[in-house]
């Protein structure tokens, strides 16, 4: 155990030697680390101090450079203001000027302005004394012409007065029909321009619609089939569609009646599919008028969409596309509601074109216009203000709505194109063949037109001629005079127009013809 506990002993005082070493060598190395980093930082302060003056020298050069440029800015500024001083005290100096010489000129005016006060008072009291002296001479001059007269100055004065009067009605009237002529031919010239180039570019047809269809046979036999036992067929066939059937003796046809096209039009297709069929009995028959009615509303969608398409007008919404398929099944005074309303909306076009406005949009409005008279309930608005309902509904523009509404003076026109889809259409409506109009009405209003002629005083006879558009007043020669003809004829244009109701213009032609007979014998 002895050289165990030796080498234990000799191990651990090398340790310690090691140990005593190592710090000693340590010390050296830390205090040599410890010279170097302090020699470093030396030079690192000279360094800064070096580039510390070499920045302090370039910040003295760049604020002298400022300075320089500052003071030669200060200085070129304090010469431009004083500068503009001396321009503003050379202004103020010659208005001065001016202002001196236009008092003096004022105070000569003001001096003559008085010389010639003073003449004109001296001139007005001579005026005055020759007034006086002109009244007095006037007075005796007045005197002496009603003793020669026999008449009083008032009595004169009423007279003179009176034929006055009358020569002044007769110039006058002759005056305003000239001014009135003349006016319209320079304010409707390019109006009429306008219209009959919108009137010739469009082609229209004219109306031949009925209130009745003839629905062809093969044979007389199918007539029975159609009838039925008891005339169950025929009853069922009116209840489903609401049309009357006219079975008569006219040989191959039969005759549906109604005044609602659209119910003719699926009556006689639900008649030919029942014919083609062969199987006519009501149970059959309420099938078939069934699907008529949706295929028809397929149809009417697709006369919607077609016609829009041909008239340019897109973003229409279904509903509205809806009612202009139904059109094609409606009539106004025997013209086609459809035909119109294209006609009306192509005519827009034409004229806002001509008239520089937005042709789309007159076109848009002129579709649109009668589609108040296809609503799908009854209701008591006119049909321009439920036409601008429907179409304010389903998000139109504010522009076409309006015109809808107002083309028949049944709202206050707000946007230009409202008179233009006024116009258009009633040039749709009273064009040659674009209308029925009942007999008796026309009658009626030949009779008013010629009536209303009569009632003035020497009139003789009065004829409406060219189907009412042109009045031919005769009166006797005894009693009118030629200038009373001009004043008939302007009266008598005047009252039509403000008391009747007529579509287009009425010419009024008064005639005053003198006759000297005698016989020789």
């Amino acid at each position: 155990m002895e050289p165990i506990i030796i080498y234990i002993i000799i191990g651990a005082a090398a340790l310690i030697i090691g140990i005593i070493l190592g710090k000693i060598i340590f010390a050296k190395n830390t205090r040599k680390q410890v010279e170097d980093a302090q020699q470093q930082s030396q030079t690192i302060l000279r360094e800064a101090e070096l580039r510390a003056e070499t920045l302090k020298k370039e910040k003295e050069l760049e604020a002298k450079e400022k300075f320089v440029q500052m003071k030669s800015t200060h200085d070129r500024e304090v010469m431009q203001r004083n500068q503009k001083i001396l321009e503003g005290e050379n202004r103020i100096k010659q208005r001065e000027q001016s202002i001196n010489q236009k008092e003096t000129a004022l105070d000569k005016q003001v001096k003559e302005n008085d010389a010639i006060k003073e003449n004109l008072n001296r001139q007005i009291e001579v005026v005055s004394l020759k007034r006086n002296e002109l009244e007095k001479h006037q007075e005796e001059h007045i005197r002496r012409l009603e003793k020669v007269a026999g008449l009083s100055a008032e009595d004169a004065k009423t007279q003179l007065i009176e034929s006055l009067k009358q020569e002044a009605q007769s110039k006058a009237l002759s005056i305003q029909q000239e001014i009135i002529e003349e006016a319209k031919l320079k304010a409707n010239k390019e109006a009429r321009k306008i219209v009959i180039q919108t009137i010739q570019r469009t082609a229209a047809e004219q109306a031949i619609e009925n209130a009745i269809t003839v629905f062809n046979l093969e044979s007389d036999e199918i007539k029975g089939s159609i009838i039925g036992r008891e005339g169950r067929n025929i009853r069922a066939i009116e209840a489903a569609t609401g049309v009357d059937l006219i079975v008569d003796d006219t040989p191959e046809a039969i005759i549906l009646s109604s005044f609602d096209p659209l119910r003719r039009e699926i009556a006689r297709l639900s008649l030919q599919r029942l014919v083609a069929d062969g199987r006519i009995h009501p149970a059959r028959i309420e099938e078939v008028v069934e699907k008529t009615k949706r295929q028809l509303d397929d149809q009417v969608m697709e006369i919607g969409e077609r016609t829009a398409m041909e008239l340019g007008v897109h973003g229409l919404h279904k509903e509205l596309i809806r009612m202009v398929g139904r059109m094609r099944f409606r009539s106004s005074y025997g013209q086609n509601l459809l035909m119109h309303s294209r006609e009306t909306a192509n005519l827009c076009g034409i004229m806002a074109a001509e008239l520089g406005l937005n042709p789309k949009l007159a076109k848009r409005a002129g579709l649109l216009h009668d589609i108040g008279k296809v609503p799908d309930e009854e209701t008591d608005l006119s049909h321009a203000l439920l036409g601008a309902k429907l179409a304010e509904k389903y998000g139109e523009n504010p522009a076409v709505v309006n015109a809808i509404g107002a083309h028949h003076d049944e709202m206050e026109m707000q946007y230009v194109i409202s008179p233009i889809i006024q116009a258009c259409d009633a040039i749709s409506g009273a064009r040659p063949g674009a209308r029925r109009e009942i007999m008796q009405q026309y009658i009626q209003r030949i009779k008013d037109l010629e009536n209303l002629a009569l009632a003035y005083t020497g009139v003789e006879k009065a004829y409406a001629i060219q189907a009412g558009r042109e009045l031919r007043v005769i009166v006797e020669a005894d009693k009118v005079t030629d200038s009373d003809s001009d004043k008939l004829s302007f009266e008598i244009a005047q009252k039509i127009q403000t008391e009747m109701t007529f579509p287009g213009q009425i010419k009024v032609t008064v005639i005053r013809e003198k006759r000297s007979v005698n016989v020789a014998r």
